[in-house]
């Protein structure tokens, strides 16, 4: 394995785990030469599904572009990569237990958007407007309604319970 940051192939495993889903080998690495640490994943390799674009187009699955959907509607907020991580392996998993060869853009993008309402409400809103491509703010605003409606129903059960809120003390 060479090191993704001196590039050198000389590396050490230094702790091996099954990863939290049991789908994959988690091994953490030391290079010998500049004795920097990464992790590495080691998954079972099977026949490919199949992602079919909205044009038609198709494409292999690509584990990593989840990922970085998921880290760019992330970005600044308080997720860790672990989480997203995880996020990632299980919408990968749903595809590969629910599909044989091929899955729809639209599926994928949908599981992303569940995973994200219920991971961080302002990542969903982000993932959301890029993926269903808002034409106008009425659009943004038919979104966030069921979001909004919900936290005002749960700030009227606090306030029937004796709660603050509002951020009032």
């Amino acid at each position: 394995m060479r090191c993704p940051y001196c590039k050198a192939d000389n590396d050490r495993v230094i702790d091996s785990r099954a990863s939290a889903d049991g789908f994959a080998i988690r091994r953490r690495r030391v290079c010998v030469d500049c004795k920097r640490r990464y992790t590495t994943y080691e998954r079972v390799e099977s026949a490919p599904l199949r992602v079919v674009k909205k044009s038609g187009a198709r494409e292999d699955f690509n584990r990593e572009k989840v990922l970085g959907g998921l880290r760019k509607a992330c970005e600044k907020r308080p997720v860790a990569t672990e989480v997203l991580e995880t996020v990632a392996d299980r919408i990968e998993r749903q595809c590969l237990e629910s599909f044989d060869k091929e899955v729809s853009s639209k599926v994928i993008g949908n599981l992303i958007m569940k995973e994200l309402r219920q991971l961080d409400q302002v990542a969903y809103v982000r993932f959301a407007s890029v993926y269903r491509e808002f034409k106008d703010v009425s659009q943004f605003l038919d979104e966030l309604k069921p979001m909004l409606e919900k936290r005002r129903g749960e700030g009227s059960l606090d306030e029937a319970k004796g709660g603050v809120s509002g951020g009032e003390t």
